[in-house]
């Protein structure tokens, strides 16, 4: 490897449209392509070679927090502006690293396949939205596109709590402020009940990670405000039960009635091989209907799903539905379809 490998290897990742670089001591330089690891050298990683990319990705202060932490997220930017998420840690006593390619554009909603799901929610002025899924399944792609086409629609004081930063919002009109956990809040609880008084708009949380923070985003919700963050769940109605069971059982009565009145959407999402090239996302939306609202009220979870089922005029969609539609489209196979359904 160069002297300094940082930039060709990134460079040569966002080339090949690659979507996550792994480096690991004892394997090859692995590119994630298309949701497949794709070997990119024949030599496998040295020890001095996975410290070195390591500690220029880190620099020699965090690098030295990282020795004794063990683990750190970070943003890394490239000269040309290519932007990273950057998690490293140690494993068998060797630093390791992943690495997230962000775009530097925005994606757009036609992109996305997002503009029915805009034209409910971009128009929202309060409330819970709620994107979830898995790792790498374009959560936080998604919500940068819907958020960004809100402040081309009116001007918000738009503020983010990440970790780290990822898409750089422009600013068309009002503002934007982005902070970074560990470097401008400490934590995710406090940093949103101090946001009550930094006259928001609109509120993009990186991860409701706990019930504190999950408390704070429900009461910024209820007092006037816009709210997206996501949740690491594989289905809507397993992110309902999940907000209401990280609570205490005597507290769970008022969180079912908060989530009632404040929720307005989750969108459980994935990303799945398309026919030809690349990936398509195939998405579940539950919204909050009154009907919906009772449910949660009155812990009918269960019921859910038929709701799902029968109210595709509001918005609703099920897994099922929109893998229909994509196959229908031909933008996925019939293999795919199968294979995708099973795992639904």
């Amino acid at each position: 490897m160069p002297t300094n490998p940082i930039e060709a290897l990134f460079s040569k990742a966002r080339e090949l449209g690659a979507s996550d670089v792994h480096i690991a001591v004892g394997a090859p330089v692995l590119f994630r392509i298309h949701g497949t690891l794709t070997p990119q050298t024949e030599q496998l990683v040295t020890e001095n070679q996975a410290k070195q990319i390591v500690e220029i990705v880190l620099g020699d202060v965090t690098w030295k927090r990282f020795e004794k932490e063990r683990e750190m997220d970070v943003s890394y930017a490239l000269k040309d502006g290519t932007r990273l998420r950057v998690n490293c840690a140690y494993e068998r006593g060797n630093p390791t690293l992943v690495a997230r390619l962000i775009s530097t554009e925005i994606p757009t909603l036609e992109d996305l396949g997002l503009s029915d799901l805009a034209r409910f929610i971009c128009p929202l002025r309060d409330g819970l939205v709620l994107f979830t899924g898995p790792t790498g399944s374009g959560k936080s792609t998604s919500l940068a596109s819907l958020i960004h086409a809100i402040q081309l629609d009116r001007p918000i004081n738009l503020i983010t709590l990440e970790d780290p930063i990822e898409y750089v919002f422009p600013i068309p009109q009002g503002i934007v402020r982005q902070r970074q956990y560990g470097q401008d809040f400490l934590s995710f609880a406090e940093g949103l009940k101090h946001v009550l008084r930094q006259d928001p708009n609109v509120v993009m949380v990186g991860e409701m990670r706990d019930p504190e923070t999950i408390a704070a985003a429900l009461t910024l919700a209820e007092t006037g405000h816009l709210i997206f963050a996501t949740l690491h769940t594989p289905n809507a109605i397993q992110t309902v039960d999940r907000i209401i069971d990280v609570f205490p059982p005597h507290q769970q009565n008022q969180v079912r009635a908060q989530l009632s009145m404040s929720l307005k959407a989750v969108v459980a999402q994935k990303l799945i091989p398309k026919t030809n090239d690349g990936r398509v996302a195939v998405r579940e939306v539950l919204v909050n209907t009154p009907a919906v609202a009772n449910i949660i009220r009155d812990a009918r979870a269960q019921e859910l799903k038929s709701v799902l089922q029968t109210n595709e005029d509001v918005g609703m969609m099920t897994f099922e539905k929109a893998l229909k539609k994509l196959l229908k489209e031909e933008q996925i196979t019939k293999e795919t379809f199968e294979a995708v359904m099973l795992a639904v």
